[in-house]
């Protein structure tokens, strides 16, 4: 069974992105999912095009999405696609927002792509040849102190109020580095690792889709993508909690994450 180029996915988020900036200012039917948690007709119409697309080319191929759930094939053959990774940002007008499509084979990442069509930025990864931000190699940083560091994060609507809330190590990495940011889209935070741009990310039970291609993005940049806690890799298989950063960045982290994780009780 054929696996996709790198190409055609480059062609499926260039269009995916064209068609969302172009929704952006319509009437986007806009709908809670649950708290914070918003769904708008582009998330869905451009998923249905993504699918299709894909389908189309790789009938057999399974599929993880964003909203319409697993479409069911050949395990060996999986996809991770997510419409728009932003959606709040999105209804609300602001520019950061993507498409990430990632595909693996036989449970490795192979190739994957995030676009940001407000940026016209185009970040693409395939296994053992590197990564690039429309066209040109990329690399994470070279910061190697946390002190000198600027990292992103998240925060899941459903955990305030609750050990996992990520609000403690927060406000760790905030009195440890140069800062903290919430910007609101997990697969640009992870491709802007990977062009060096931010030095380190972390979440906690993020999906698939949500994590996918910037995985690949940021361990072929020369970061590393772990589970968050490093107690086993990412498995892409439900919902992670991550870690991502350049080497250096990735251990200190780590040990903090693992002070915080033990104080805490977690």
């Amino acid at each position: 069974m054929k696996q996709p180029e790198l190409n055609f996915l480059i062609d499926l988020a260039q269009t995916a992105g064209s068609q969302l900036a172009e929704m952006q200012t319509q009437d986007l039917d806009i709908h809670l999912k649950g708290r914070a948690d918003l769904v708008t007709r582009a998330d869905k119409s451009v998923e249905a095009y993504l699918i299709d697309r894909i389908l189309s080319r790789f009938p057999e191929h399974t599929i993880t999405a964003e909203e319409s759930g697993n479409h069911q094939g050949d395990p060996a053959h999986q996809w991770f696609i997510d419409p728009l990774d932003g959606t709040l940002n999105y209804a609300h007008g602001l520019r950061y927002y993507c498409t990430s499509i990632a595909y693996a084979y036989q449970g490795r990442l192979k190739v994957a792509v995030i676009y940001a069509p407000r940026d016209d930025e185009l970040f693409s990864a395939e296994q053992g040849k590197g990564a690039y931000l429309n066209g040109k190699p990329i690399h994470v940083s070279s910061i190697d102190t946390l002190e000198n560091a600027l990292l992103v994060t998240g925060f899941r609507a459903t955990l305030i109020d609750t050990p996992r809330s990520n609000y403690n190590n927060f406000l760790r990495f905030s009195r440890l580095t140069q800062g903290v940011r919430r910007l609101g889209s997990a697969a640009l935070d992870l491709a802007y690792v990977a062009c060096g741009r931010l030095d380190g990310f972390w979440d906690v039970l993020l999906s698939p889709w949500d994590l996918a291609a910037g995985v690949l993005l940021v361990q072929e940049a020369g970061g590393v993508a772990t589970d968050l806690y490093a107690e086993a890799p990412l498995s892409l298989a439900g919902k992670e909690s991550i870690l991502a950063a350049n080497p250096a960045i990735h251990e200190q982290m780590l040990k903090e994450l693992l002070d915080e994780k033990h104080l805490s009780g977690l």
